[in-house]
């Protein structure tokens, strides 16, 4: 009888294991698909479609139709409570404002440097993150950060010396939506460590989409709608645009489904192994990505600086729970002696 309990729980183990790992295979997949996918779109003669803040307000405006069918109608997922007007204003509109900016440069930086030269600028984003966490009062400088920042800076420094067409003008947008995303995740630390709420991505995907799609909805009135209108009639493909967007909401669910069987950092060290994909794939898809040693070298140096940087942040995330655990440990002989001591005062 225990040999077949013990059999069925390791049965059982193999199985979860198995599904964790095509959940990270997955959230790889799809998130290299949607790179693809936004630069065929935003740069291919055959869709015509150079719009990147349109493109990415249509991502927001699906999404946030998609997840009021999806809780409030279908009621498949559920929102978790807890959000008010105040922490809306002051937590949710600086994170859709800075998500916003971060997919809205991210992809305006498509249409002018390659792809794979844009992932490996995107290897800079721990040193923005460190640098506003400690402006912020999140991080502490040390020696050793210090030491992991400048590795991730020269790596970066010199995979972009070697690159071969460098376009400065994409490398501006590419570093603008680095810094938005470092904002959002600073914010998002603030949201959680401040305000004390914590949101699955489902919920952050109901709140923050809307908030998103009215700060794209502004600047896209001025920049890129007079471009539209003098273009002539608007040429959309509806059957592609849309499977854009599900596949960028597909990716949302996919991290959704990584961070519940896993934990956030392990999206994180699914990112590089994603990034490296992304830039050797790159270079056989597209005839503008021209890889060369010194861009691999470099490149390699800073994935080296962001994996001791993860590596770090696990160490770090690893004691902070076995301190929590251990003051919890330490709670409960105390109650057990004020239990016995109110036994014996007759109390």
């Amino acid at each position: 009888m225990a040999d077949r309990v013990a059999t069925s729980d390791k049965s059982k183990s193999v199985r979860e294991e198995a599904l964790t790992y095509a959940y990270i295979l997955l959230y790889i997949f799809l998130s290299s698909a949607q790179i693809f996918f936004n630069k065929w779109v935003l740069s291919s003669k055959q869709i015509n479609f150079p719009y990147p803040l349109g493109l990415t307000l249509l991502h927001m405006i699906f999404s946030s139709v998609l997840c009021f069918l999806l809780t409030k109608v279908f009621k498949i997922l559920k929102v978790e409570e807890g959000m008010t007007a105040e922490i809306y204003v002051t937590s949710v509109i600086p994170i859709g404002a800075m998500f916003a900016m971060t997919l809205w440069l991210g992809n305006t930086a498509y249409m002018y440097i390659s792809v794979s030269f844009a992932q490996m600028l995107k290897a800079i984003m721990p040193v923005a993150v460190f640098i506003l966490g400690v402006a912020a009062g999140l991080e502490v400088m040390s020696c050793r950060m210090f030491l992991i920042m400048s590795v991730i800076s020269f790596g970066v420094l010199v995979a972009s010396y070697g690159e071969i067409d460098v376009n400065w003008i994409g490398v501006v947008y590419q570093m603008g939506g680095v810094v938005g995303e470092a904002l959002r995740l600073i914010f998002m630390e603030i949201f959680v460590k401040r305000k004390g709420l914590k949101l699955n991505p489902i919920s952050v995907m109901y709140y923050v989409s809307p908030c998103s799609a009215l700060c794209l909805l502004i600047p896209w009135i001025f920049l890129e709608l007079p471009k539209l209108d003098a273009s002539g009639p608007w040429r959309f493909q509806p059957l592609v645009l849309t499977l854009n967007s599900l596949c960028t909401f597909a990716l949302n669910l996919s991290v959704f489904l990584v961070i519940s069987h896993t934990s956030a950092l392990t999206i994180r060290v699914a990112g590089v192994v994603k990034d490296w994909v992304v830039v050797l794939l790159s270079a056989l898809l597209f005839a503008d990505t021209k890889l060369t040693v010194l861009n691999l070298f470099g490149y390699g140096i800073a994935i080296a600086g962001v994996a001791a940087y993860n590596n770090h942040k696990l160490k770090r995330e690893a004691s902070k729970t076995s301190s929590d655990e251990s003051q919890e440990a330490e709670k409960v002989p105390l109650v057990a002696s004020t239990s016995m001591l109110h036994s014996k005062t007759g109390v």
